[in-house]
């Protein structure tokens, strides 16, 4: 959806006609069906039946306008208009209004299933009387059933039933690969989409291009990358040159598992899942055991491979060496990213996870356990609070110079292209996208694609020759001028966890639902420590940062136009919460962020995403605080990043935290979520 912003107001590019042009429809539609039953033609007057017959075509035309504009007043004007004077003049309204959408080509042919729903939602609205309404969403959405306890009496789980149309992903009613929307577009065969769509589709791996490494991989027969990608791209249909692998994003995910177990058990302790399983899976409590959330991430991370665009590699951080059996069977989930498929084998009993040893078989995957803590930091480790496994995750997606202190970190001698960690770590290879997060959030094809977008919509804000110029003194205070030079705001596209309902308690349960719905709580951000700011051309069409505002050759300057109106004051553009605090974490995460600061101020440590030149810009500030010997070196430093979130697609920056435990549980007095001290927190307000 697109936004566009006045001087005083915001109006989002679709809203419903004006109260008072729906007042003249009835009448409309009176005199429809008053002619529609014509009184019979005179046999002796041939003028009298030219007439009549003029009026019947008259009235079947008025009749078909009047069903075209009741149909479009029911789903929104999108003219744009925010005067409220506007019904007065119906006629005028919805011709422009049926002008406007003539010169749009017709629907996608990836929204056809959307539209197909929102008609059966127009419809269930027409035919449901209002006083049966509580609230809209009880009536959208799949009915779901949620098991919330097992029954050994009875041999079954009790359960609730409702619906999620919360929009965001959840790891309970939502299939793998980021939903059936994310999931049937990323897997359309090239010859099934329609030419004009093309780039639509190819539109995450155009960003991913844009904002990733100058350095591609050699994609010709003879090399390993062909050897892993190039079979599978012949074979999916999604490249056309079978004499060379198509090239992909390539995406790092480095997975802190500090606190996965079962129960009191640290979850290499235990056996892992059996993949090909003939009974069915009993159900398990989400606070069971960690392993539902780890494949859960797993099948996320194939679904990803599966499509033919990413190429993901996935680093799993461990305190202590860990089974093999639990290493091969990460690296069976992964089939499509280049895991070798489990063999069917039945669970061995009696020796325990370790009983096999920790080796693994000697041959490429694209899973790396890395095991970050030595005999003596091990403990420090293993302790939630100590933020030791927070740091690790940056330092291997950052790679700085400055963990070797035998290494010149100086301006002369620093280069951010490379990267100083082992080379034996695959983190140490070249990405376009780094992803850290802790093994409780969920990572979806849906995350990494919008983040890509929010991140061209700001770098197309920054290139757009507006925004090079100063701003005006007369600046509202809410719109923020991005542009390239070192002042400009360093904003990262950053995300916050959510909670469903929990299992700990079926009140709770109960309560979160409302009797009818499933519904998410942001319980990891306080109402208070978040603001909205307009940033004007940020808005990046298709083929990787295209500043559909300013760029008159783009195709999509055309149609970005076409949706603004003739008001002089109309901006192009869309609106960012800006987060200005730090996230409200609970505990034991509220403590290791005190040690381990997210890179991003007002980011998260337990899922964020950073780009290659995202990754290049950190490393550089954080070089700069390193060689910085007292404030005035400080001072020479660019600001740290600050995330942000588009408000038009706040739901995919929404990341479900799968075990669901925080609903329910109360903060500590004098200890609130994201602080230490309040006081402190209630002082910095104040200045």
């Amino acid at each position: 959806m697109i936004h566009k912003r006045h001087k005083d107001k915001t109006i989002l590019a679709m809203h419903p006609l004006p109260p008072s042009s729906m007042s003249t429809l009835p009448s409309v539609q009176e005199d429809d069906e008053a002619t529609l039953n014509p009184e019979p033609l005179s046999s002796t007057s041939t003028k009298s039946k030219v007439i009549e017959s003029l009026k019947l075509i008259a009235s079947v035309s008025f009749l078909f306008s009047s069903i075209y504009t009741s149909y479009y007043s029911s789903n929104g004007n999108v003219n744009g208009n925010g005067n409220d004077n506007a019904g007065n003049n119906v006629l005028s309204s919805l011709s422009s209004h049926r002008r406007r959408l003539s010169s749009v080509h017709t629907t996608p042919a990836y929204m056809n299933d959307l539209m197909e729903e929102l008609k059966a939602r127009n419809k269930l609205f027409d035919d449901t009387p209002p006083e049966e309404v509580k609230y809209w969403f009880e009536y959208t959405g799949p009915l779901q059933k949620y098991f919330y306890r097992y029954s050994k009496s009875r041999g079954k789980a009790d359960y609730f039933e409702g619906r999620d149309d919360s929009g965001v992903v959840s790891a309970r009613f939502v299939s793998p690969g980021g939903g059936d929307e994310h999931s049937s577009f990323y897997n359309t065969p090239d010859h099934i989409i329609p030419p004009n769509e093309v780039p639509v589709h190819y539109r995450l791996l155009d960003n991913c291009f844009a904002l990733g490494n100058t350095k591609r991989p050699n994609l010709q027969p003879d090399s390993e990358w062909f050897q892993w990608f190039g079979a599978a791209a012949a074979g999916s249909g999604t490249s056309t040159n079978t004499k060379e692998a198509m090239d992909r994003c390539r995406i790092l995910i480095t997975m802190n598992t500090v606190g996965a177990g079962k129960g009191a058990t640290m979850l290499w302790e235990t056996q892992p899942p059996l993949i090909h399983d003939a009974s069915p899976k009993r159900w398990m409590s989400e606070q069971a055991t960690a392993a539902m959330h780890l494949e859960r991430n797993l099948r996320e991370v194939d679904a990803m491979c599966k499509t033919g665009l990413m190429a993901v590699r996935l680093q799993v951080l461990v305190c202590e060496p860990i089974p093999g059996v639990w290493t091969d069977y990460m690296d069976s989930m992964l089939p499509n990213c280049g895991g070798q498929v489990a063999p069917l084998t039945k669970k061995k009993e009696g020796d325990g996870p370790y009983g096999d040893g920790i080796d693994v078989d000697e041959r490429p995957s694209p899973v790396q356990v890395v095991v970050v803590a030595s005999a003596s930091t091990a403990d420090t480790c293993h302790d939630l609070k100590s933020g030791f496994m927070e740091k690790r995750v940056q330092d291997l997606i950052l790679a700085p110079p400055y963990l070797d202190k035998n290494q010149d970190t100086s301006k002369n001698n620093f280069d951010p292209n490379i990267k100083m960690t082992h080379p034996d770590l695959v983190s140490s290879d070249d990405y376009d996208l780094y992803i850290g997060l802790k093994w409780s959030s969920l990572v979806t094809i849906r995350s990494v694609s919008s983040f890509l977008q929010a991140s061209a919509d700001i770098a197309a804000a920054a290139a757009s020759p507006r925004n090079q110029e100063p701003p005006k003194e007369d600046e509202d205070g809410v719109t923020v001028s991005l542009n390239n030079k070192p002042g400009s705001p360093f904003l990262i596209p950053s995300f916050v966890r959510v909670s469903y309902v929990s299992e700990e308690n079926n009140k709770v349960a109960k309560w979160r639902m409302h009797g009818d719905f499933f519904h998410p709580a942001a319980w990891e951000v306080c109402k208070d420590s978040y603001d909205l700011t307009w940033i004007n051309d940020s808005l990046s069409g298709n083929g990787g940062v295209s500043g559909i505002c300013y760029d008159k050759s783009h195709p999509g300057f055309t149609a970005i136009q076409r949706r603004l109106s003739d008001d002089e004051d109309d901006e192009c553009g869309q609106w960012w919460i800006y987060m200005a605090e730090e996230q409200m974490s609970l505990n034991p995460e509220v403590y290791a962020n005190e040690v381990s600061a997210p890179l991003v101020q007002g980011g998260s440590n337990q899922f964020w995403m950073l780009t290659e030149k995202h990754r290049k810009e950190i490393l550089t500030v954080k070089v700069c605080e390193h060689n910085a010997k007292d404030d005035n070196g400080l001072n020479q430093c660019q600001e740290n990043p600050q995330a942000v979130i588009p408000l038009g697609d706040m739901e995919s920056f929404l990341i479900n935290f799968m075990p669901n435990t925080a609903l329910g549980k109360k903060h500590t007095i004098g200890r609130r979520p994201g602080y230490s001290k309040e006081d402190e927190r209630e002082q910095d307000r104040e200045l």
